[in-house]
């Protein structure tokens, strides 16, 4: 139940702070070309709180639906104008000036992904080198000759510093052609270059979270060191001490912290055999694990901390000066920007999984799940929906700003407005393209939920 709360909040506050700065963008350039503003609204539906302000009454309203909003200008099209407010009207302005306060919406919510990544460089991000841990035999990865902590250098020849540019480079090129060129490092120092090959299963690697299974290889972790044993727990049972290593969980290897969790979680009250190194001996000991709740379920655990050494510590801190963060925010911005038109645009054509378009189900999990891992990655959370948010509203859909843009470019070029006709066809087929584009979301949201 705790989870579910805090996946609504944090989609709420998040959507609503998005929204509200997407908005002020037509608010403010409207404000400033002297247009008219009657309401501007956070959320749709009947108003839960309003009030009045400044000279032309402009009323401030937040909304029962929390997932839109809008700013309403005076409209020569939708209402008489008074004498006073004669060339105060958004329809009698010239065509440049609709077009920057229309595009004003999307241009803010690129601001504000620039200031939260700014706000993240400034006080340090953290950067997992992106060393390859398990190679499954006979996957891709394997026919391309990766292996055990090989380090990527250069992915279709761009340098990667990390796992996040190392997976949205790799994605981009997989997609093009189905070959990644990449340079590794291996683990003895020498360099070596290699392609990974996915021919037409590209499309399939692109559905969420098939990716690392679906190429054979999982990002490294270090191995399972114990560091701090809790008190009363099943590895004090077991007399397991700090600087053991557990190598199997009934007879079945475990390489990683990831691998010992998904052995272990599922099996919370039972007992299990614990195989261990301590000292160049290797032993095995039976104990019962413990259980806590997590995510509404009971997991089995074994109530340790890793103990990472230093030779094993593969994170960096990306951290830059005020002035420097700038233009690291923007070239971020900028990048994940351009990731993803490029990923709309394939999955128009075909060659990326429509699987990935979210709707407010499962981003409110995400919200949720970064709201709970910190301030850094809810901040991280909300760049990257800004981004989509303003991209998605650039489209030429007529319901939406990039397709109201598309209307002003028109007549800005043939002198005079569309018809009548020809606006009432198009914002038809624009309510058929966003009814069919939610109703997908909501699809990927529930086949998400309630997948086996």
């Amino acid at each position: 139940m705790g989870t579910i709360l805090t996946s609504v909040v944090a989609f709420i506050v998040a959507i609503s702070l998005l929204i509200a700065i997407h908005e002020y963008g037509h608010y403010i350039v409207a404000r400033l070309f002297g247009i008219k503003v009657l309401r501007y609204s956070i959320g749709f539906g009947k108003p839960l709180w309003s009030i009045r302000r400044g000279r032309d009454d402009t009323e401030y309203c937040i909304s029962a639906l929390p997932l839109g909003g809008y700013v309403k200008l005076l409209d020569g099209r939708e209402t008489d104008i008074a004498p006073e407010d004669e060339g105060r009207a958004f329809d009698q302005q010239p065509v440049p000036q609709r077009i920057a306060v229309l595009f004003a919406g999307p241009a803010f919510n690129f601001l504000f992904a620039i200031a939260a990544y700014w706000v993240l460089f400034v006080q340090g991000v953290a950067v997992v080198s992106p060393v390859v841990g398990e190679v499954e035999p006979d996957s891709y990865a394997a026919e391309a000759g990766l292996a055990y902590e090989d380090r990527i250098l250069e992915v279709g020849g761009r340098e990667v510093s990390g796992w996040e540019d190392t997976l949205i480079t790799l994605l981009g090129d997989m997609v093009d052609d189905g070959r990644v060129p990449l340079t590794v490092e291996r683990a003895d120092g020498s360099t070596e270059r290699l392609t990974l090959d996915v021919g037409r299963d590209a499309a399939r690697l692109t559905e969420p979270g098939v990716l690392f299974d679906g190429l054979g290889f999982r990002p490294w972790s270090p191995p399972v060191v114990v560091g701090e044993v809790n008190p009363d727990s099943a590895a004090e049972a077991a007399g397991l001490a700090s600087g053991d290593r557990i190598v199997a969980v009934d007879d079945v290897p475990v390489a990683s912290w990831r691998e010992l969790t998904e052995a272990l979680s599922p099996r919370p009250g039972e007992t299990v055999a614990i195989t261990y190194q301590r000292g160049g001996d290797t032993r095995t000991v039976e104990t019962t694990l413990s259980a806590m709740q997590s995510d509404g379920e009971r997991r089995g655990i074994l109530g340790i901390s890793n103990r990472i050494e230093p030779s094993e510590r593969r994170i960096s801190i990306q951290e830059y000066g005020p002035l420097e963060a700038v233009g690291e925010a923007t070239g971020k911005m900028v990048d994940t920007t351009v990731f993803t038109v490029r990923m709309l645009f394939r999955m128009v054509v075909g060659d990326v999984s429509l699987k990935n378009i979210s709707g407010p189900v499962n981003i409110a999990q995400y919200a949720g799940s970064s709201a709970s891992a910190g301030s850094e990655y809810f901040i991280g959370f909300l760049a990257v929906v800004s981004i989509s948010l303003g991209v998605l509203n650039l489209l030429p859909i007529p319901m939406l700003d990039g397709g109201q843009i598309v209307y002003q470019t028109v007549e800005w070029v043939k002198g005079s407005p569309l018809s009548e006709r020809a606006q009432m066809i198009g914002q038809q087929v624009g309510i058929l393209a966003l009814i069919a584009i939610m109703g997908l979301a909501f699809y990927n949201d529930l086949a998400r939920l309630f997948a086996p």
